[in-house]
């Protein structure tokens, strides 16, 4: 039998959060795909490879990428927590920080590398946090640790183990009286992050949480993944270990990797040219779907496509994936959970079954995973 995952994430300003607690490989139809290419694309500063546009390096270098692996590569026994604790942070250093989005995307999100000097090992699908200077005006001390998911594999985007890369939106408050932002208001550490220099020292703390981990033991695993805004994070982290870079867990996938993005429109799709390159050079093992809530297309109802109404496009062969044992994800926004378990709530609904119950079950089994902010 075919094991499958779905993921989801959430609608997000940022990737941080607090922490809490479908497809057959066989029978696919074919990708739907919508190309995009945002206008006046940067480029991504990197030492040691080359950057392609907004979304850093894409293509695997020369060579394995194995020296960060358990044995067996997915014996997850060996994954640690909380190495660095905000009592006793880990200094690490900006290498670069670069706007992702094109000019006409709500908000500003920005590809931040950070060096850890390999002091702070992670693996794909865990958190690290923030601590950013100053003092808390409402408690009168410092500021305490802001979580972010890593968009960066173990290996980092230098892929030498010595770097982690964060996807963070700029939070900030826009005062409908003045018509300005207000800066009183603004979110505190991804201004910091956002705003920061490369060799700029930060303070982290880290890596955390297990729930978004790979289940890598089956080659034939079929992932789907669904993310809004900076909820992408951990998702590319998955994409770039199966088709990105050279290691054990990339060769030996035999099965599906579907990836639902939805944002605003076209200039605010994250990481979509390093998307991109996996699904032409993968397009057996990969799917990718877009929801542009504000270009369209309209959902079933008329209304704006949201990233629930494109699941439910597929909501048939995501229960499929489910009863075979599919594992469900989901990362972002609280906001997130109410649409989408609505949803869910639907297709039960119309297909005889009682949602607490199947609910209930997906979470005894281990299927359901939340983590959200």
């Amino acid at each position: 039998m075919v094991r499958s995952a779905v993921f989801l994430a959430g609608l997000g300003a940022a990737s941080a959060f607090v922490a809490p607690g479908v497809l057959p490989a066989g029978g696919a139809r074919a990708p739907t795909l919508r190309a995009t290419r945002m206008s006046a694309i940067p480029t991504v500063p990197f030492d040691s490879v080359t950057p392609t546009g907004a979304s850093g390096p894409t293509l695997p270098g020369d060579g394995d990428l194995d020296f960060l692996e358990a044995t067996p590569y997915w014996d997850q026994s060996g994954v640690t927590v909380n190495i660095a604790k905000q009592k006793d942070p880990l200094i690490g250093k900006i290498v670069s920080v670069q706007r992702m989005v094109g000019p006409n995307a709500p908000g500003e999100t920005c590809n931040i590398v950070i060096d850890q000097d390999g002091k702070l090992p992670y693996w794909e699908g865990q958190s690290y946090g923030v601590l950013p200077p100053g003092i808390d005006p409402k408690k009168n001390k410092p500021y305490g640790v802001r979580l972010y998911s890593i968009a960066s594999t173990r290996y980092g985007d230098d892929k030498k183990g010595k770097t982690t890369t964060l996807c963070v939106r700029r939070a900030t408050y826009w005062d409908p009286e003045t018509g300005k932002d207000d800066p009183a208001k603004k979110g505190v550490c991804s201004n910091y992050l956002c705003d920061a220099k490369p060799g700029d020292e930060v303070k982290l703390t880290g890596p955390s949480g297990k729930v978004m981990l790979m289940p890598e033991d089956d080659p034939n695993m079929t992932y789907i993944m669904v993310a809004t805004g900076t909820g992408i994070a951990p998702f590319r982290t998955f994409l770039r270990r199966l088709f990105g870079e050279a290691t054990p867990a990339g060769k030996n996938f035999k099965g599906l990797a579907w990836l639902f993005l939805g944002v605003a429109n076209k200039d605010a799709l994250l990481y979509d040219e390093e998307f991109q390159v996996y699904l032409r050079t993968n397009p057996d093992k990969m799917r990718l779907d877009y929801a542009l809530s504000r270009e369209g297309p309209l959902n079933k109802a008329g209304g704006k496509m949201y990233i629930q109404d494109k699941v439910e496009e597929y909501s048939d062969e995501v229960f499929d994936a489910l009863d075979k044992g599919a594992h469900m994800y989901f990362c972002g926004l609280k906001g997130m959970m109410p649409g989408i378990q609505d949803m869910l709530e639907g297709v039960c609904k119309a297909k005889g079954l009682d949602f607490k119950e199947y609910l209930e079950k997906l979470k005894k089994n281990g299927q359901w995973h939340v983590e959200v902010y």
